[in-house]
């Protein structure tokens, strides 16, 4: 962790996703402000607890820790993350997203898609690609910058910003995708409200988040309770990625109550473990058939 980010901490008093009291979930452990390792008792740093919600299996950190400066945790460079070859694109990038996207919707040319925290703009271009009016919006500055300077992006089809910071007409979009953001973002319930305020009824919504019942993270808590200690795997609020939560299905379908939308479709990826090679011929099959791959794909679509 950079050691001059500062943070403030939120106290949560409710699920952000299903609204059951947080004072009913359940504690799961505390998680440090660093990669924690094989021991992290030899460790110094600060924790947050991690709690999972009863109702709908949304986990999260209780108190929230808030960084004064958004910058501090998205500002960073592309290039400390990739090498150059992250800026060329492959052929096939984004490619399973827009043959699902098809199956869901009768897709015709010129339908306006828009893409949250778009990044460098590799799938505005995807989508501008297959035939869609693509715009987007990018909380980093950097990356911003790179997908304008870099990538080619049109700075009158991308805006800087956050998503509290924009402002589109209501029903204007046919398809809006959330690609690995909503686990970063303080609110992702209002954040899917206000989206779904922009899309078009019977538009859809793609959401790629981390799962709360990935099985590698299961077997990872599980070491720790072995030796004896309250640490768990899941998140990582004050170091990168900057995960703030994981999300089950019910997550979701609780959601959905409250709001105007149903689940089309779903499914759990599985395309890693993170544990050795060796291991993915058990781990990835067990996963695949229990649904509890990594990251959980999901299809809304607005009523």
């Amino acid at each position: 962790m950079n050691q001059q980010i500062r943070y403030y901490f939120n106290t949560v008093q409710e699920c952000n996703m299903c609204g059951s009291a947080a004072s009913a979930h359940k504690i799961l452990g505390r998680r440090l402000n660093q990669s924690q390792g094989k021991n992290p008792t030899r460790k110094l740093g600060i924790t947050t607890t991690v709690v999972k919600c009863t109702r709908c299996g949304l986990i999260y950190s209780n108190p929230q820790p808030i960084p004064f400066d958004l910058q501090d945790h998205y500002g960073v460079a592309p290039e400390e993350y990739w090498k150059e070859d992250y800026f060329k694109i492959d052929a096939t990038y984004f490619e399973g997203e827009i043959g699902r996207l098809k199956e869901l919707m009768d897709f015709k040319a010129g339908m306006k898609s828009l893409d949250i925290g778009a990044g460098l703009g590799k799938a505005m271009l995807a989508l501008e690609k297959t035939g869609f009016d693509a715009y987007g919006f990018e909380a980093s500055q950097q990356f911003y910058d790179r997908a304008i300077h870099k990538m080619g992006i049109r700075p009158d089809k991308l805006k800087s910003g956050a998503i509290e910071e924009m402002e589109y007409p209501e029903n204007s979009f046919d398809f809006i995708s959330f690609g690995a953001v909503l686990e970063h973002l303080y609110n992702p319930s209002g954040s899917i409200r206000t989206a779904m305020k922009w899309l078009k009824p019977n538009g859809l919504m793609h959401i790629e988040v981390p799962s709360s019942n990935w099985l590698i993270g299961k077997i990872i808590n599980l070491y720790y309770r072995m030796r004896l200690t309250d640490y768990v795997t899941n998140l990582s609020p004050m170091h990168e990625p900057y995960h703030l939560f994981e999300f089950g299905l019910k997550s979701f379908q609780e959601h959905a109550k409250l709001n105007n939308y149903d689940i089309a479709f779903y499914e759990y990826c599985v395309c890693q473990t993170g544990m050795p090679k060796i291991f993915d011929y058990l781990l990835k099959p067990i996963m695949q058939h229990t649904n509890q791959g990594m990251q959980l794909c999901i299809w809304l679509r607005k009523k």
